[in-house]
């Protein structure tokens, strides 16, 4: 059962933050939006045991539950917190956690219907070759050494929606899009991008390396320049359909264009 909203607005402002995370936005319902910085894991390494410092909270986590776990200072019960989605660490903006498992289980489930509306920002090189394209790719996940890639040509269908918000002039050498993905692939937006030759700029897997160190050696800020920066969705909970929305501006490194 849900927290009263008394204990829920307590909750949030004592969560175990990691570093430079901060709380967007959170409802009557225990659901929330956190921000998360470039560089922060959604959660700790499988082989990590224990706190992580670079995780999305610095408290202990369940892979089996999905969901953190801490004990408050002067608390007698341990509290935690259910993760409903999960960025690379190298993308920052929204993700998604839950106070209550049932709530958890309820949006996990809108994730898996494709009912959760999200947006992201890219700045990539090159120019697409229209402004506006739905891109439909098959994408196939291999592993090695505990390393995951993903390639085009068979697996699973993955699709996202395409606009340009700046640059994409012929010739231009960088362009700023909007990346609306339709499904949940593994690395989608970054091998969608780099399968039409336009590399998310700092993408150390899928990139163009070359232009990377080129962009780095003129002193822009060293990360991948992909952000969340909208989710949306509505849900049913307790005989009533709610409305849930968050966003987090991209950060001032995304203006460069």
């Amino acid at each position: 059962m849900s927290k009263p909203l008394r204990d829920l607005a307590a909750f949030w402002t004592s969560l175990p933050l990691g570093p430079g995370v901060t709380v967007l936005t959170h409802d009557a319902n225990g659901l929330a939006a956190l921000s998360k910085p470039a560089g922060i894991r959604s959660h700790p390494n499988e082989e990590l045991a224990g706190v992580d410092r670079h995780a999305l909270l610095t408290a202990a986590y369940t892979l089996e539950g999905e969901r953190y776990e801490w004990t408050p200072p002067g608390a007698t019960a341990p509290a935690r917190l259910w993760l409903l989605n999960r960025l690379d660490a190298a993308t920052s903006g929204v993700i998604l956690v839950a106070a209550d498992a049932a709530l958890a289980a309820s949006i996990k489930d809108l994730f898996q219907r494709k009912r959760v509306r999200k947006i992201y920002q890219a700045l990539v090189f090159g120019t697409p070759a229209r402004p506006v394209e739905l891109w439909r790719d098959w994408l196939k996940i291999e592993r090695s050494g505990g390393h995951l890639r993903v390639g085009t040509g068979g697996g699973t269908m993955a699709e996202t929606q395409m606009t340009v918000l700046r640059g994409g002039r012929s010739g231009a050498s960088l362009s700023l899009l909007k990346l609306e993905p339709r499904t949940g692939r593994s690395h989608q937006l970054r091998v969608q991008c780099a399968e039409r030759g336009l590399p998310i700029v700092g993408d150390m897997t899928y990139g163009d390396f070359a232009a990377n160190r080129g962009f780095f050696r003129a002193g822009s800020a060293k990360r991948m320049f992909l952000h969340s920066a909208e989710t949306s969705f509505d849900y049913e909970w307790q005989g009533q359909t709610h409305r849930f929305a968050a966003k987090a501006p991209p950060p001032e490194e995304f203006k460069l264009i």
